[in-house]
């Protein structure tokens, strides 16, 4: 699978463009192509200041969350490092099966923290940034 559409599941849509390997700008091209044809037939709320409504306020802005899932079971033995790295770069860590779980093997799912005014390409180079940052690391350690 790398493309799919969730309906009613948090929000309306959920729009899903994923695979393996480490070639984000096609699962990004992939995700703004479909976005764009969707937005052809369905409109999306849309505000001038807070960006797109979404059911859960911390989604306002673009509504997108660009993660990748990496094991970095070293990083997560010094969870201040960790953390550091996190804050600079703006992405947040989780478990691989998602909000509040804990990881399996070292494996987290890392995705940008910001969304509220900010373009979708800089919040994928903000993903981009924090995982390089947390694999140098990771390395070093």
């Amino acid at each position: 699978k790398t493309f799919l559409v969730w309906v009613n599941e948090e929000d309306q849509l959920r729009i899903i463009s994923m695979q393996n390997g480490s070639n984000i700008r096609q699962v990004f091209e992939r995700l703004s192509v479909a976005a764009a044809k969707i937005e052809e037939k369905a409109k999306f709320a849309n505000d001038e200041h807070l960006g797109y409504i979404t059911s859960c306020p911390t989604n306002l802005g673009t509504g997108m969350r660009a993660s990748v899932h990496i094991k970095l079971p070293k990083l997560a033995k010094k969870p201040d490092q960790f953390q550091a790295i996190a804050d600079k770069y703006y992405v947040q860590i989780r478990g691989a099966h998602g909000e509040h779980t804990e990881s399996d093997d070292g494996v987290y799912d890392i995705s940008n923290l910001r969304r509220l005014g900010r373009a979708e390409v800089d919040l994928v180079q903000d993903m981009y940034n924090g995982v390089k940052a947390m694999i140098q690391a990771e390395k070093r350690l």
